[in-house]
């Protein structure tokens, strides 16, 4: 027979697994209490028992799921020889995301609700920026320069991949890490120019 420990666990993990399923399915201002226990398969004063507020249990089921997805890119880069089979390896992981699937949907709606949640963005915020160090610290280790910005925006890139996926079904890791590629190699290069080449065509090598 379970404890009394053991069946609040298995509630709040069915709660979880209902508002993950739910979010992406009916968008995350769709989610009510009385939804999410029909789903869940509990009665709807459970959800505010084991949680403090139907908002909070909706955050935490979305960073679970974010948070289980950025995991997994830790072992990718630290199988990588090197920076172009990391940058390959990282990106190359969110060809299996659509943009719009389920877990990309839900990314989407967990920014879109941060933006107006205060501890919701504080918490995204703090997994984020785990992330971030954890890949400035891969970078470091591998010569790259100013490793902490490089890191900020390839973690941006990442985000913008997987939103702008549904908008541009070309946005795929290969054409995504060719252009990074080349903007790590030569940092000192400007989008758009030529090397030695400064924004407005004042060309340096020649002078002019």
């Amino acid at each position: 027979m379970k404890t009394s420990a053991e069946r609040g666990r298995e509630v709040r993990r069915k709660l979880l697994d209902a508002a993950a399923e739910l979010i992406p399915e009916r968008g995350w201002a769709a989610v009510s209490t009385r939804i999410l226990a029909e789903r869940a398969g509990v009665a709807p004063g459970l959800v505010h028992y084991h949680f403090p507020s139907l908002q909070a249990l909706l955050g935490e089921a979305a960073l679970d799921v974010i948070g289980r997805v950025v995991a997994e890119t830790g072992p990718l880069l630290e199988q990588a020889e090197s920076l172009d089979d990391g940058l390959a390896a990282m990106f190359g992981a969110l060809d299996a995301f659509t943009g719009s699937d389920p877990v990309s949907v839900l990314f989407t709606e967990t920014y879109l609700a941060a933006a107006r949640d205060e501890d919701l963005r504080r918490e995204f915020t703090a997994l984020v920026t785990r992330f971030r160090r954890e890949l400035a610290s891969w970078l470091r280790a591998r010569g790259q320069e100013e490793p902490e910005e490089t890191a900020s925006v390839l973690a941006a890139a990442l985000d913008g991949m997987m939103l702008h996926r549904p908008l541009n079904s070309e946005l795929t890791s290969s054409a995504v890490t060719t252009v990074l590629r080349r903007l790590l190699t030569h940092p000192g290069t400007h989008l758009g120019t030529r090397p030695g080449t400064r924004p407005g065509g004042d060309d340096r090598r020649a002078g002019r």
